[in-house]
């Protein structure tokens, strides 16, 4: 399938729609997820065209993994995590709901289980959230 230049994470780049940045280099954009299943939830995103894993280039692949590992590092610290759990899905067989490639990365604690997919959390909470991974960020 083709990919869709007005989905919400092409728009998110483009500065089109809002979101809670946490990180930006010049070909990824890392952001707070907006339907968090653990506090500290985080999507990291190509700034280039990929729906999905499938058709991306190796280059776009690499430099989304070394923003996931940055992220991920830091969240450990920010959220006072003991794992971190990346989720990725492919195509809507696959469970992908935005066509644009994607990574999440959750922070995660013993005996905590993830909260369920689909319940919008507070932008003021996401906000907080994402200085936390911030200040993580600077501070690695």
């Amino acid at each position: 399938m083709a990919y869709d230049e007005n989905n919400v994470f092409a728009k998110i780049i483009r500065g089109e729609m809002p979101c809670h940045q946490v990180y930006e280099d010049d070909e990824t954009l890392a952001f707070m997820d907006i339907m968090p299943r653990s506090d500290g939830h985080s999507l990291i995103v190509p700034k280039t065209s990929a729906r999905s894993i499938l058709d991306a280039k190796p280059e776009q692949l690499a430099a989304v993994m070394r923003t996931v590992q940055k992220i991920s590092q830091a969240s450990l610290s920010a959220f006072d995590a003991q794992g971190i759990t990346i989720h990725q899905f492919n195509e809507p067989a696959g469970g992908q709901v935005v066509f644009h490639l994607h990574f999440h990365v959750l922070p995660r604690r013993d005996g905590e289980k993830m909260r369920p997919p689909g319940t919008m959390a507070d932008q003021e909470l996401l906000a907080q959230h994402a200085e936390k991974l911030k200040a993580a960020l600077e501070g690695s």
